[in-house]
């Protein structure tokens, strides 16, 4: 049997082990999707819930149609090996022929880097809760799509296979997810800093400690009470969304505010995703490797613009799977960078359009770097950095700029 029909075997085998061990188990499912944050706010839900009930999410990105029936299956994250899925295989349909321990709920993301993958994924696991992340005017995966539109399309799916007692929670701030509940009969809750939003972020502020950034602070309002919340080191207005997704989920179970902002304190935001890391020299690193589009650029050069430094240099790499949009994207990102940085590279060949759209804002040649490869920008990047300095790096993962993060970080 050749590679790619193994593949499919194992493919079919997993789907229908996920579907039988759903049917006989029953557990609530919450799912998470968006273009950005998806795994930020699945790991925030998580620590909201796992106070009170069992549940169990998916690890790293196990959110494809391989990824997710493994999660339901079981917790196979830290187990690998020669025998791994048959390991797999037998230990699912020992589940099903006995009534072995299992989740109440289960915290699932639901990709969808191509169309009908949603509905594929909704076939295995129909959720009781849908959490739309964001999408962004310029969504990831969007070059494999006939537009934004498609895009956001696709993802509403999940909040149109609710049933009307269950809840869709919608980002308020992002107008493509806010245009979703006119898509389903759930309740509808929403998130945000806008004004209207059922459940509001106020107050936000990034925390220090000294000259040392500590992590960010909010206020959570809902229902005419708030609460504050502190998230130790976690930096960006994206992981108080994703704060604020989880605490909507948490309310649609019974919890309320004041327990809620108390499980947040066992809430860590992911690697690689607006981490705080010590760098060589006495500087510091907002290390976002873990991924790029041009809302979570955004998003990223924000955060870095809310840290006290004395000099910035953004390492910034291509943002892929963006299709035509790719050069107007990229020169969006270089306008946003002479009033926040001082010092630019760019790594990868689209990259060079960030390098144009800084020029063009008034950002001066001398002080723009181009490269090829992270290989060939980490030791340039190492020469640049003086004590005092904060270094942004963030592309998409196949630029590789977790190479310049190893190259330039305190050992």
């Amino acid at each position: 049997m050749n590679k790619e029909k193994l593949q499919h075997y194992l493919q079919r085998t997993l789907r229908l082990l996920a579907i039988l061990t759903i049917k006989k188990y029953r557990p609530g499912v919450i799912a998470v999707t968006g273009s950005v944050g998806k795994t930020s706010t699945k790991r925030a839900i998580y620590a909201v819930l796992q106070r009170h009930r069992h549940v169990r999410m998916s690890s790293k990105n196990f959110n494809n149609e391989i990824g997710m029936p493994l999660t339901i299956l079981g917790d196979w994250q830290k187990i690998s090996g020669k025998f791994f899925w048959a390991k797999v295989i037998f230990m699912s349909v020992l589940r099903l022929i006995l009534p072995l321990r299992y989740p109440e709920l289960l915290v699932l993301e639901y990709a969808a880097d191509k169309p009908g993958d949603i509905r594929y994924l909704l076939d295995i696991a129909r959720p009781q809760i849908g959490v739309i992340t964001a999408i962004g005017d310029i969504p990831v995966h969007v070059e494999f799509y006939s537009g934004p539109e498609a895009v956001a399309r696709e993802k509403s799916k999940v909040v149109e296979a609710l049933s009307s007692i269950g809840f869709a929670v919608l980002n308020n701030d992002d107008e493509a997810v806010y245009k979703m509940k006119e898509r389903t009969r759930a309740h509808i809750m929403t998130y945000g800093f806008g004004e209207h939003s059922h459940l509001r972020i106020s107050n936000f502020e990034t925390r220090m400690e000294g000259d040392e950034p500590a992590g960010i602070a909010f206020k959570l309002n809902y229902g005419g009470s708030f609460v504050p919340v502190r998230l130790d080191g976690c930096f960006g207005k994206a992981q108080a969304y994703a704060a604020a997704a989880a605490a909507c989920v948490g309310i649609a179970f019974g919890l309320n505010l004041v327990k809620i902002a108390e499980a947040l304190l066992d809430y860590d935001s992911p690697p690689s995703r607006g981490k705080i890391l010590k760098g060589i020299k006495h500087t510091y690193i907002l290390d976002d490797t873990y991924n790029a589009a041009p809302l979570s650029m955004e998003a990223a050069i924000d955060t870095a613009n809310d840290l006290k430094a004395k000099r910035k240099i953004a390492v910034l790499g291509d943002m892929l799977e963006i299709g035509q949009y790719t050069p107007e994207a990229h020169e969006s990102i270089g306008k946003l960078i002479p009033k926040r940085f001082n010092i630019l590279v760019t790594v990868g060949s689209r990259a060079k359009f960030i390098a144009e759209g800084a020029v063009q804002a008034g950002m001066a040649k001398k002080n723009i770097y181009s490269f090829d490869t992270a290989d060939e920008a980490k030791l340039e990047v190492q020469k640049l950095m003086k004590k005092g300095d904060l270094v942004l790096v963030k592309a998409s993962r196949g630029i590789q700029l977790d190479k310049v993060v190893e190259e330039i970080k305190e050992i």
